[in-house]
């Protein structure tokens, strides 16, 4: 439900973020001159256009990155529930398949004796032929 509830105030502030961008007059009029600039000066002043956009800019630009925050952080929790279940459960296995080591470091069977190593597991290189070495030249 939390989640939802910021993906509808991230969606809305996205949107009033974009309008007060495009509202606001830059060197070229912006839009803010196309929609009637002229009237806009008689309701909010001579410079209180500028001051109210800009405060309606940097609270949607503040609540949008909040709530970008919020929502990145929300979406990796599954992340780190999913990481410490799988920690869990390497846990959990590595206790079951722990085995005795002999003083060599290779694991040892249920007797104590080492385990015979795996010929299928474990790739044979052919050897190779010793490579004959130039003749030294004669004087």
């Amino acid at each position: 439900m939390l989640t939802t509830l910021l993906q509808i105030l991230h969606v809305f502030v996205c949107a009033v973020l974009m309008f007060v961008v495009l509202l606001q007059q830059g060197k070229g009029g912006g839009m803010g001159a196309a929609l009637g600039g002229g009237g806009a000066a008689q309701v909010f002043g001579g410079r209180g256009a500028g001051n109210i956009l800009t405060r309606a800019t940097a609270i949607a630009a503040m609540t949008f990155m909040l709530t970008s925050v919020s929502l990145a952080y929300i979406s990796s929790s599954g992340d780190r529930a999913l990481r410490a279940r799988a920690a869990l459960e390497e846990q959990r296995h590595g206790a079951k398949s722990a085995k005795p080591k002999d003083d060599k470091g290779k694991a040892t069977g249920a007797t104590g004796a080492a385990t015979p190593v795996d010929s299928a597991a474990t790739p044979v290189t052919p050897a190779t032929p010793p490579v004959p070495s130039a003749p030294a030249p004669s004087p």
